[in-house]
């Protein structure tokens, strides 16, 4: 929610912003004790921000959602779609930043 709205309200003069998923399930020690699976290869999340910083394939894609699952970019949860929802989300995290 946050990407996309800083996003749009930056405009082409601002960053690229995109939200990245670094791969479910991860090989962690954070996945392995929060959910008790050794998880999957971390390469996935090197690859996917590697990807973000030097592809073509993001050259045009702020406030865009890049589900490295799906291996392309999806829509983000429906809720994102709500704008008094995003609003709220952004203002907590402005809040804390």
């Amino acid at each position: 929610m946050w990407t996309k709205k800083v996003a749009s309200d930056l405009g082409t003069d601002g960053p690229m912003l995109v939200a990245v998923d670094p791969g479910s399930m991860l090989g962690s020690k954070m996945v392995t004790e929060g959910f008790g699976v050794a998880g999957g290869d971390m390469g996935i999340g090197a690859d996917i921000l590697a990807r973000a910083s030097l592809s073509d394939e993001f050259a045009e894609a702020s406030g865009k959602y890049c589900d490295s699952d799906s291996h392309r970019f999806a829509d983000p949860h429906a809720e994102a779609a709500n704008g008094a929802k995003v609003d709220a989300v952004v203002k907590a995290i402005e809040s804390l930043i």
